[in-house]
C-alpha cells in the first residue's frame, strides 16, 4: 500500500520508511560479502581483480544518480501533491529513461575497460577482473532498472515491497554463489558448476534480474494504488526526461567524480601490492554495512522530505532531516568502536593472508574516525534529495575528494613516501571536509524554497 507522510509522527514514518530500506540493503550487503568470502577461497589475487573491476563498474552509477535522485523528488513531490497522474509518468518516464542510459554505459565501458584494468597490475589480475566483470557490465540495464522500481515504490510510500524482494534477491545469490563457482559445494558435498570467478558475477546478474521482475510485476499490477502504463514505457515525456538529467545532474557529476577519485585512490594503493588492493576490497565491503543506516535513513527521509515539500510543509521537513542526522550519526559512532576492537576478527573471516589481514585493519580502524561526522552530513542529505537542491552535494564532494583527499595522497605518498596508513587517513579529512560544507549549506536555507513539477 502507499502512505501519505505529510501525516503521523515524523520519527515513525521515518522509522517506517527508513528501516525497512536498511533491512534490504543489509540482505544486499551480506551476499556482497558473501561474494568476496568465496572469491578470497579461490586466492588473494582473486579479490584484488574483482575490487579494481568493481571500482571502475561504479564510475559508471552516475549515470544511476542522475536519473535515480531527480526521480526521488519528482515521483515523491507528485504523490505528495496528490497527482496521480504525474506520479505515474514519472515512474514510466524514470525506469524507460535509465534503462536506456545504462546500456550505452555498458557499450562504452566495453570498449576501454581492458586497458583501464590493465593500469592497476599485471595479467593475473586483469583477467581476474575481467572475469567477473564483463556479465556483470552487459546486464547493467537490469540493474539500474531493478534501483528505479524500488526507488518508485519507496517513493509513494512502500518500503516493505524493495526489503522483501532484496532479503529473496540476496538469500537466492547466498545459495546461488558456491553452486556456480565450484566443482564440489563446500559443506554440502554436491556437484557445483566450476565456474569460478565467473560463477560469482553469473548468480549476481541471476538474483539482480530475479529482483527487477519481481519489483516489476508488483509495481505495474496496481497492486500499491499507483497503476503505471506498460505502453508509457515506449515513448519518452520531453519535458519530464529533461528533469531527470538536470534535477540530479549536480549528484551525478558528484558520484562520477567521486569514483573517479576512488579509482585513483585505488592506485596509490596499488603502489604497496595485490595485498592492498585485496585489503582495500575486504575493508571496503564491510564499510558498506557501515553505509546502510545512512542509507536508510537518507533514502527513507528524503522521501518524507519530498512528500513534506509537495504539501508546503517546511518545518515538517526540517524536523525529518535533523532527527535522520542525529539518528545516522549514532549509528557511526557504533560502527567505529566494533571495528577499533574487532577489526582483525572481522578481517580474518574473509582471507588468512596477514598482510592482508594487517592492511584491512588499519584501514577499518583509521578510516572509520570520519564516519561519525559523515552520519551527520548524509542526514542532511535528505533535505537536499527531498527538495531537489542537489548543488550542495556536488560543492562538498567535489572539495573533499579533489580538493583534500587526492592533494593529501600526492603529498604524503608520492612525495614524501609514506606508509599506506596516509592512503587511510586521507578518507577521514575527506569525510569531515565534506561534513563542513554541507552545514553551511544546509544552513543557507535555500533547499526550503525549492520545489520541482
Amino acid at each position: 500500500m502507499t502512505r501519505d507522510l505529510t501525516k503521523g509522527s515524523i520519527f515513525k514514518n521515518l522509522l517506517v520508511m527508513s528501516v525497512p530500506t536498511m533491512i534490504g540493503f543489509s540482505a544486499q550487503m551480506v551476499y556482497d560479502l558473501v561474494d568476496i568470502f568465496w572469491i578470497g577461497k579461490i586466492s588473494s589475487d582473486a579479490i584484488a581483480g574483482v575490487t579494481v573491476f568493481t571500482t571502475i563498474f561504479w564510475v559508471i552509477e552516475a549515470l544511476n544518480e542522475i536519473i535515480g535522485v531527480s526521480s526521488i523528488s519528482l515521483i515523491s513531490q507528485a504523490f505528495g501533491r496528490k497527482d496521480i497522474d504525474e506520479t505515474k509518468v514519472a515512474i514510466e518516464q524514470t525506469i524507460t529513461f535509465k534503462f536506456i542510459m545504462a546500456a550505452l554505459a555498458a557499450i562504452i565501458l566495453s570498449i576501454f575497460l581492458e586497458p583501464i584494468m590493465s593500469l592497476f597490475g599485471e595479467a593475473d589480475l586483469v583477467n581476474n577482473g575481467l572475469e567477473y566483470g564483463y556479465i556483470r557490465m552487459f546486464f547493467l540495464p537490469i540493474m539500474f532498472s531493478s534501483y528505479s522500481v524500488n526507488t518508485a515504490l519507496r517513493c509513494i510510500g512502500d518500503s516493505y515491497t524493495p526489503m522483501y524482494i532484496m532479503i529473496f534477491a540476496s538469500i537466492f545469490n547466498i545459495v546461488l554463489d558456491p553452486i556456480m563457482m565450484f566443482e564440489t559445494v563446500p559443506l554440502l558435498n554436491i556437484p557445483g558448476f566450476n565456474l569460478g570467478i565467473f560463477g560469482a558475477a553469473v548468480a549476481t546478474i541471476i538474483s539482480q534480474s530475479i529482483a527487477f521482475f519481481m519489483g516489476f510485476y508488483i509495481l505495474f499490477s496496481g497492486r500499491k494504488g499507483i497503476k503505471p502504463s506498460l505502453k508509457g514505457l515506449f515513448r519518452l515525456n520531453y519535458h519530464m526526461d529533461k528533469e531527470l538529467m538536470t534535477i540530479g545532474l549536480p549528484n551525478g557529476i558528484e558520484v562520477f567524480l567521486r569514483n573517479i577519485s576512488n579509482t585513483l585512490v585505488l592506485g596509490f594503493v596499488a603502489l604497496y601490492g595485490n595485498s592492498a588492493i585485496a585489503a582495500n576490497g575486504i575493508a571496503g565491503r564491510i564499510f558498506g554495512f557501515a553505509f546502510i543506516p545512512l542509507i536508510g535513513f537518507s533514502m527513507g527521509g528524503s522521501t518524507v522530505v519530498g512528500q513534506s515539500l509537495g504539501a508546503n510543509m517546511v518545518e515538517r521537513s526540517e524536523k525529518t532531516t535533523k532527527i535522520a542526522s542525529l539518528v545516522s550519526s549514532s549509528f557511526m559512532i557504533i560502527f567505529t568502536v566494533v571495528v577499533v576492537f574487532f577489526g582483525n576478527n572481522i578481517m580474518s573471516l574473509f582471507t588468512q593472508d596477514p598482510e592482508v589481514i594487517k592492511h584491512g585493519t588499519e584501514f577499518l580502524i583509521y578510516g572509520s574516525f570520519g564516519l561519525v561526522f559523515l552520519g551527520y552530513y548524509f542526514g542532511m542529505t535528505t533535505a537536499f534529495s527531498g527538495s531537489g537542491y542537489n548543488f550542495p552535494i556536488f560543492v562538498s564532494s567535489i572539495v573533499s575528494r579533489w580538493g583534500v583527499q587526492i592533494p593529501i595522497l600526492f603529498i604524503a605518498i608520492s612525495i614524501f613516501e609514506l606508509p599506506i596508513i596516509w592512503v587511510w587517513l586521507s578518507y577521514v579529512f575527506g569525510d569531515l571536509t565534506e561534513t563542513f560544507i554541507g552545514i553551511i549549506f544546509y544552513r543557507q536555507g535555500k533547499w526550503k524554497l525549492k520545489r520541482v513539477k
